[in-house]
């Protein structure tokens, strides 16, 4: 393993689109939402520790969520467990991390990796991410991984790269697009030369930082001006100070829609962002009927394409139902067509406003 690479895991999200399973005290990197005995983010540090050295992978949470990663992931260098006093998109995380980084390898190369992801071809992830720390390593350049679509999805956002590589396999990134409807995906599809965005970011250190020196000079301002107390006693004091005042704002918007030495790596490891219950549904088993089915109990009377889960200890009774979204908790139970899970979250929203945090 090369001493020189380091990760930084995100996990500060909350997950509100896999509610009612994900919940703001215990989102959904925390939970093992395909039933593979194994939680999301157990799974990551597990991808990342094949081939980055341990005391290299830093986890970047939520303050609340500390216990959790020290719970889940015991073999996790305590030190390395970031907490954020709030939470301000992904901007100032990868600014943390850099700061962080530079006091101790200026030059080293580090991938930015969301901790809520699923790859199901390990040896295709881990050849794609030595390329790109490789490709780095020896070019000003800000990495993405890019994943070769399958199908018109209306739910990713979309990066269109140049026609020929810089080198094997690297293209320079052309534009940025957000969710696009289905006309667009599908024509963004056709093109041949649109990636799925997979949020997995591959760069040096020192090139990183003067990214954000120069398009997001304002975060990082805050973070040069507490420099000295990275890495020592004084740190979280100092991130308590740093947070308050930092914009929120992705990474996406706040650099890499903007810089000149953007590239990208078309990818294909068996990716999803499972960002919603319908990725879930898609990366589960299915029962001749198409049910997917998290749940040890359960009777289904014509009923098909649905995605069933529930506590283990419950008996499911399901008749009549078709491409729905069952999710049934201590207190809570979701029925949701499939076709409007987008709307999930404005379902969190208004129970926030209507019932206060209880169900949240």
């Amino acid at each position: 393993m090369n001493k020189n690479h380091y990760v930084a895991i995100m996990a500060g999200g909350i997950g509100s689109r896999f509610w009612p399973l994900s919940r703001t005290s215990y989102p959904k990197q925390f939970l093992d939402i395909l039933g593979s005995g194994k939680t999301l983010i157990q799974q990551t540090f597990d991808r990342f520790a094949d081939f980055i050295p341990k005391e290299n992978i830093y986890i970047i949470t939520s303050d609340e969520y500390i216990p959790i990663v020290k719970t889940q992931l015991p073999f996790a260098v305590e030190e390395n467990i970031l907490g954020e006093p709030s939470r301000k998109n992904t901007a100032p995380c990868i600014a943390y991390i850099a700061h962080k980084l530079k006091k101790i390898n200026p030059d080293g190369c580090l991938i930015c990796a969301p901790a809520d992801h699923l790859v199901l071809e390990q040896i295709a992830f881990k050849k794609v991410c030595i390329e790109a720390l490789n490709f780095v390593r020896v070019n000003n350049a800000l990495v993405t991984l890019g994943i070769k679509p399958t199908h018109p999805n209306t739910g990713y956002g979309y990066i269109q790269h140049e026609q020929y590589e810089v080198s094997d396999n690297v293209f320079k990134v052309k534009t940025f697009t957000e969710k696009p409807n289905l006309e667009i995906a599908r024509t963004f599809l056709a093109s041949g030369d649109f990636l799925w965005n997979a949020g997995i970011f591959v760069w040096k250190v020192k090139n990183i930082l003067q990214a954000f020196e120069k398009y997001l000079p304002e975060i990082n301002e805050l973070f040069v001006a507490e420099e000295k107390a990275l890495n020592t006693a004084k740190e979280k004091k100092a991130m308590d100070k740093i947070y308050p005042l930092c914009t929120s704002i992705s990474i996406d918007y706040g650099i890499m829609e903007k810089a000149d030495n953007v590239y990208i790596i078309p990818s294909s490891f068996g990716w999803s962002d499972l960002g919603t219950w319908n990725s879930a549904y898609e990366n589960i088993d299915k029962d001749d009927a198409g049910n997917a089915v998290s749940c040890r109990n359960s009777m289904l009377i014509d009923a098909s394409n649905n995605m069933i889960h529930a506590g283990q200890d419950k008996l499911i009774v399901l008749q009549g139902l078709e491409n729905h979204i069952i999710i049934d908790t201590d207190d809570v139970l979701l029925i949701c067509n499939r076709s409007k899970e987008q709307e999930i979250k404005e379902f969190v929203a208004e129970i926030k406003r209507s019932k206060g945090e209880r169900f949240l």
